[in-house]
């Protein structure tokens, strides 16, 4: 069992800057990879970025690619999201979701989740 809890959301002018965190329990959090989905009112979730366990690999949204950097401390238990020139359009819940076996931009892969952060970003 992986318990994930979010933090870092608010609410921020265009142009700004967040950093978002998610603190995992359990001692195999090497061993999953991790992923940042968002889900605005009225909307699916939607895919933001994942990285591979050891962080060797990642993946971006083309909507936020070269804004968004995702990053993981493993020495931690943490997965970050660094997200700089926001936009209004990234206004959404943010939530953190881990998986042992897979990576990728569908969020059926992951068996964990996060409770998920509010970000609003005005314009």
């Amino acid at each position: 069992q992986v318990q994930l809890v979010e933090s870092g959301g608010g609410l921020v002018q265009a142009g700004g800057s967040l950093r978002l965190s998610c603190a995992a329990s359990g001692r195999t959090f090497s061993r999953h990879a991790m992923a940042w989905f968002r889900q605005a009112p009225g909307k699916e979730r939607a895919f933001v970025a994942s990285i591979s366990g050891r962080g060797g690999s990642t993946d971006y949204a083309d909507s936020v690619k070269g804004r968004f950097t995702i990053s993981r401390d493993n020495a931690k238990n943490t997965v970050y999201l660094q997200m700089n020139s926001l936009k209004p359009e990234d206004t959404a819940v943010y939530y953190c979701a881990a998986d042992p076996y897979s990576r990728g931009s569908d969020p059926r892969i992951y068996d964990y989740w996060g409770q998920g952060t509010q970000v609003t970003v005005s314009s």
